[in-house]
């Protein structure tokens, strides 16, 4: 990382929904860009976020981490029954900010319900409208409620045809890795599933906790998948 390696806030007010996050630059830009958000329960301060936010960058990626606009709107609690929509539009219209800043590829990730979303985004994107992303990172796909195997969120897997990564904890309560194995087979477009062995919803970010090796591998296999 460059000596001021500390992230930059960023804000596109002319955006609606507004676009709010930090900005991580590369100190050897590789041209490419990823935007990267955050769960239901979290923000883009999110610990997991940040240690890939700061890998992604040392790897050349221009990063921009931000908050959707459900947080942008509350501090804290869940996303309402009405936030996805405005949701997907915050993410896009952050997608088309780092846009303008980066003249190659433009990547598109979250956590939980951040990187349903991004997926649900690409998913809509009509046969010739212009790409909203060259591949997906999700991380913790909530493939269903806990305890709740039957309520699979699934339906848009038919039409995803962006290249996504999919890194799923052994533990997830939301999804095991042989539902994940399963459900992947409904995506037309090339997808991977990367497992981390013993970690949870969170992948080993709980807390304090902070599992290096995943950040890693996440970096590894997904410029694999690109």
């Amino acid at each position: 990382m460059p000596a001021d390696s500390t992230p930059k806030v960023f804000t596109d007010v002319t955006a609606d929904p507004f676009v709010r996050g930090l900005l991580h630059r590369p100190e050897n830009p590789n041209g490419n860009g990823l935007v990267l958000t955050h769960g239901a329960g979290s923000n883009c301060q999110a610990a997991l976020l940040i240690a890939l936010s700061e890998a992604f960058a040392a790897a050349g990626y221009l990063v921009l981490r931000c908050d959707l606009p459900f947080r942008q709107d509350r501090s804290f609690g869940p996303p309402g029954p009405g936030d996805a929509k405005r949701d997907r539009a915050g993410l896009k219209n952050a997608v088309a900010a780092l846009r303008n800043q980066v003249k190659g590829r433009i990547f598109l990730g979250g956590h939980s319900y951040g990187g349903r979303q991004a997926s649900i985004l690409c998913a809509e994107q009509t046969e010739n409208a212009p790409e909203i992303a060259a591949a997906l990172l999700l991380l913790s796909y909530p493939l269903h409620p806990p305890r709740k195997p039957e309520q699979l969120r699934t339906q848009h897997f038919f039409t995803l045809r962006t290249p996504a990564l999919f890194v799923q904890g052994s533990r997830d309560p939301f999804g095991s890795l042989a539902e994940m194995e399963q459900a992947l087979k409904l995506i037309p477009g090339k997808t991977q599933l990367l497992p981390i062995e013993g970690a949870g919803h969170d992948l080993g970010f709980k807390g304090k906790g902070k599992r290096k090796d995943v950040i890693a591998e996440v970096l590894s296999e997904f410029e694999k998948l690109q």
